[in-house]
């Protein structure tokens, strides 16, 4: 440190402060990107795993795992979610969400029928009609949508017809407006080309792949290593100049 001059105390606080918020920004960038890999490998290895009893999973499903499972039971009449805001349909869409009563079990599984293409205009598309009777199920026990704060409050409450519509699919509300328990995951329906539905057992990280976090992550790095080396510029000590 010979060759540097005596830095003032808020000078090295404000470098420290700043070197450390950086680092930890890209360390959070690298831990999202392990995160979605995660993510994906599930989905791809589930896609291949064998079918199980539903009973088996039910209440507590593995936590590292998304089981394809099979199950029966009927769907509660007209019941029906619309989830507004998926992303991976240039012409808007939702995704349709209804609940299935089993028999004997008070809980209620929210089974993802898939998402229904839109027309490019504001208007909702048309859901056909829920099966009636019993119905035989094969699909993916996953994790809910995730939910942010929904301006407004709940929007499910303040529909009085279905389907209802919402921007954040949010189980404790679906449990609220329907009376009854749900499971703690839902049902992702297995693809059918018959089914006017698009279903894909994937996650949609096309706005923000793996890739582009750990691209952030290099940049927070690298502005932590520019504070340092911008510290050490200023406080580097000047050679008098030589007098002629």
């Amino acid at each position: 440190m010979s060759g540097l001059r005596r830095p003032a105390w808020w000078s090295v606080a404000l470098t420290v402060a700043g070197a450390l918020l950086f680092v930890r920004l890209g360390l959070w960038q690298l831990h999202r990107a392990d995160e979605k890999e995660a993510l994906l490998r599930r989905y791809a290895t589930s896609a291949t795993a064998p079918v199980q009893a539903f009973d088996r999973v039910a209440a507590a499903p593995p936590a590292t795992a998304y089981p394809r499972v099979r199950l029966s039971g009927r769907y509660l009449p007209g019941r029906i979610y619309l989830l507004d805001n998926p992303k991976h349909d240039a012409l808007g869409g939702v995704e349709v969400y209804a609940p299935l009563q089993r028999p004997g079990h008070a809980r209620l599984l929210l089974v993802d029928l898939g998402f229904l293409p839109g027309n490019g205009t504001d208007t909702a598309p048309q859901v056909p009609p829920l099966p009636t009777g019993d119905v035989a199920l094969q699909g993916l026990y996953v994790p809910p949508p995730g939910v942010a704060l929904e301006m407004g409050g709940d929007a499910l409450a303040q529909q009085d017809r279905y389907p209802k519509k919402t921007v954040y699919l949010d189980p404790a509300q679906v449990a609220r407006d329907l009376g009854r328990p749900l499971y703690p995951r839902l049902l992702a329906l297995d693809p059918d080309p018959a089914a006017i539905y698009v279903r894909k057992h994937t996650l949609d990280f096309s706005a923000m792949p793996p890739s582009r976090h750990r691209a952030y992550a290099f940049q927070w790095f690298t502005f932590a290593v520019a504070a340092v080396v911008i510290f050490l510029v200023l406080h580097r000590k000047r050679r008098p100049r030589a007098r002629s």
